[in-house]
């Protein structure tokens, strides 16, 4: 706790009890001192049976160090829920041999009628008071009505989503979009209200006459384009992906690339830098930034907030953008720019984040490529899964990246894989990983909502378009 600067000191009331809610202690600075002080006495002789002997004391005080740091609790403490049952009687029993597996057990001891004990899933996120202040009611003038409310509306969001007109396509749609709604281009036109925006209009259509599909990370590190602005730009000049090999991608209008075999190298790879100890390797053992995990929890008041992620590994910086450069300030040529490595692979570098959306084309690997490209000329369905590649293409491509990544910290990190034995080397090939397989990342995705702003991953941005 004390390494790092945004954790809380937990206590524990009753350290055995794996029910029991710990009071939480938020870090301050400090200058004190730590005093060690001995009290001494010394007995004094006895001259008189009647009196009382009234012994000699003596303080030594000793100054041993400065104390920089101290843990304050200040907050209250939680409910407590222990594991009882209540009788008719309303005698309680406790269950704690019962619901407590302590050692290995037989059939018998799950087979056994318990009464209903359900743990709460979650304490009081905030330890201290708050005053919560209501909206006052909102006094309309005279003959208001209230305007009409859809049930999707109704629960979850304050307002209404401003629409941006982005057109979705799901890979079972027969038609593709050829042109933008008339509310995209209307958007469009009272945004673009200066000669740099009618730039960077000229700069994506260059982009999409190049290269007909693209991902909002990859336009985001070729040209220099407030996010705000590129919501709007995106639906004026393509339509979005919702399905199949091309999801999450910008295709131009127009385009359909079910139809054309030479747009696989297009197609998205869904990547998950693999971490565990069947690797050799833990998530905490890679200088590779991940997204917010559910496995490092913590209270949300805390003196300090986490910092932002220190990177020291050279390849990582070109991934961070604005985020991970300090200094002067950037050119407004290139101010909203991304790194090239926040959607580009290439072999010797790690990927700036623990989950990517690469498209095949920018896999910038040889051996890769060969994979990509075994079909060539051949290529007779596009399939939802596959696209136009062979089956099975995007485990093949996982399956290289991820030696190549484990080779790289293998590499900078030797001492983790010291005891590797001579067995373990030869399993190289590591398990295929996929999002069906992966349902802890599955559930951390769901949580993860995208920004207009964010340099992570490529996000599925739907909420930013509907």
């Amino acid at each position: 706790i004390y390494a790092d600067p945004a954790k809380r000191l937990e206590l524990y009331f009753r350290p055995k009890d794996p029910y029991c809610h710990p009071v939480c202690a938020n870090r301050f600075p400090t200058s004190t001192m730590l005093l060690r002080v001995r009290r001494r006495s010394k007995k004094k002789q006895q001259l008189d049976t009647e009196e009382q002997i009234q012994p000699e004391v003596q303080f030594e005080m000793e100054i041993l160090g400065i104390v920089t740091t101290v843990y304050k609790f200040q907050g209250m403490s939680d409910f407590q829920y222990l594991a009882m049952h209540s009788g008719p009687d309303g005698k309680q029993t406790s269950m704690y041999d019962k619901v407590l597996m302590l050692k290995p057990e037989k059939e018998e001891f799950f087979n056994r009628d318990l009464p209903l004990y359900i743990p709460p899933p979650i304490f009081s996120r905030l330890d201290t008071p708050v005053d919560y202040f209501y909206r006052p009611d909102i006094q309309h003038r005279s003959g208001y009505n209230n305007p009409q409310v859809s049930g999707e509306n109704l629960i979850g969001l304050s307002r209404a989503r401003r629409p941006h007109n982005a057109i979705f396509v799901n890979f079972d749609d027969e038609e593709i979009p050829t042109k933008p709604l008339d509310a995209a281009v209307q958007n469009w036109k009272k945004v673009c209200t200066n000669p740099v925006d009618k730039k960077v209009e000229e700069e994506l259509r260059k982009l999409f006459e190049v290269r007909p599909v693209w991902s909002r990370n990859a336009v985001k590190a070729n040209i220099s384009v407030h996010p705000d602005k590129l919501k709007v730009l995106l639906p004026y000049l393509a339509y979005y992906m919702l399905t199949g090999p091309w999801r999450s991608l910008w295709v131009r209008f127009g385009y359909d690339p079910r139809k054309h075999p030479e747009a696989k190298i297009y197609q998205v790879l869904d990547f998950r830098i693999r971490c565990g100890m069947k690797y050799g390797y833990a998530a905490t053992d890679m200088p590779v930034k991940a997204k917010r995990s559910t496995y490092n929890y913590s209270l949300p008041i805390t003196v300090k907030k986490q910092g932002s992620h220190t990177v020291s590994v050279h390849d990582l910086k070109q991934g961070l953008g604005s985020a991970g450069t300090s200094g002067a300030k950037k050119p407004p040529s290139s101010r909203y720019k991304l790194k090239e490595s926040i959607y580009i692979f290439r072999e010797g570098a790690l990927p700036p984040y623990r989950q990517m959306f690469y498209q095949l084309c920018d896999l910038n690997v040889e051996s890769l490529q060969k994979i990509i490209h075994r079909n060539d000329g051949t290529e007779s369905e596009c399939t939802e899964r596959d696209g136009w590649c062979l089956a099975k293409t995007s485990d093949d491509l996982r399956d290289s990246m991820s030696l190549m990544i484990k080779q790289i910290i293998r590499s900078t990190r030797p001492a983790l894989f010291s005891n590797t034995t001579s067995s373990e080397d030869g399993k190289e090939q590591l398990a295929y990983e996929s999002g069906e397989d992966e349902d802890d990342e599955e559930e951390e995705e769901e949580e993860f909502k995208p920004s207009d702003g964010s340099e992570n991953e490529m996000e599925t941005e739907i909420l930013d378009y509907v």
